[in-house]
């Protein structure tokens, strides 16, 4: 039987001008659901984990994707069997994740980008279409490490974001031959990661569309080795975007 809660994860760099009158609209949009999980709304654009029954999730988006300002938000989905947030959070933020690093804004540009199936054909093959060797960069922190990444990625002792700059710069040399691609959960992290590489001089990084989820989504867990962390109390995902809760 399908499961009952459909869960959602999204977001999208554009331009905000004005984001506690659209905070106001997503929490009333969100609690005629009613869903649960969390929105940040900042200037620079919208993250979104929320979850509910499949209609209201679907009445939500239609109504979030009619603003010009968010036509071409993506969103990835997974079901659960319960509903994996306690309750529904607007916030209105500096950042949609927090860097601190002004010269990373997508607004300017995204970063280059390679799609989960493309990368899954460099793991085939062993290197990028020209023959480089690829590296996978966990831009994530070390507790989500802990219950999986790509086999053979590159992990940076972190615990929070902002401390990624700092781990990379060990690594920089030994990375100079390689195409990099960054990845994190959904795609947030690993795009301003990649973009802030790139302002720091390294121009041979790419970051995976649509992050883990994306991947599982589009290709499966080939050259994945355990589950994906998510924030809330499904816990974690495997790769066919199964809550490791129900698993248990």
């Amino acid at each position: 039987m399908a499961s009952m809660i459909l869960n959602t994860a999204a977001y999208h760099f554009v331009p905000i001008a004005d984001p506690p009158v659209l905070a106001a609209q997503v929490r009333a949009w969100a609690e005629l659901g009613p869903l649960r999980g969390t929105a940040l709304i900042a200037p620079e654009g919208v993250n979104l984990f929320l979850a509910g029954e499949e209609q209201a999730i679907r009445a939500f988006f239609d109504q979030l994707m009619a603003d010009p300002r968010f036509a071409e938000l993506r969103v990835k989905y997974s079901r659960s069997g319960t509903q994996p947030f306690a309750r529904l959070k607007i916030k209105v933020k500096p950042e949609i994740i927090s860097f601190r690093r002004d010269e990373t804004s997508p607004l300017a540009g995204r970063a280059p980008a390679v799609a989960p199936a493309t990368l899954a054909q460099w793991l085939r093959q062993g290197h990028d279409d020209s023959g480089k060797r690829v590296v996978l960069l966990d831009t994530r922190n070390r507790q989500e490490v802990e219950y999986g990444t790509f086999v053979g990625a590159l992990t940076l002792p972190i615990d929070k974001f902002t401390d990624l700059p700092a781990a990379i710069e060990p690594h920089r040399d030994g990375l100079a031959d390689a195409t990099v691609v960054s990845f994190c959960t959904g795609g947030i992290r690993c795009e301003k990661a990649a973009l802030w590489m790139q302002a720091a001089g390294m121009d041979n990084v790419l970051q995976l569309d649509g992050g883990i989820l994306g991947y599982f989504e589009h290709v499966g867990g080939q050259g994945y080795d355990g589950h994906c962390f998510v924030f809330d109390e499904r816990v974690a995902l495997d790769p066919e975007l199964k809550p490791l809760v129900d698993a248990a």
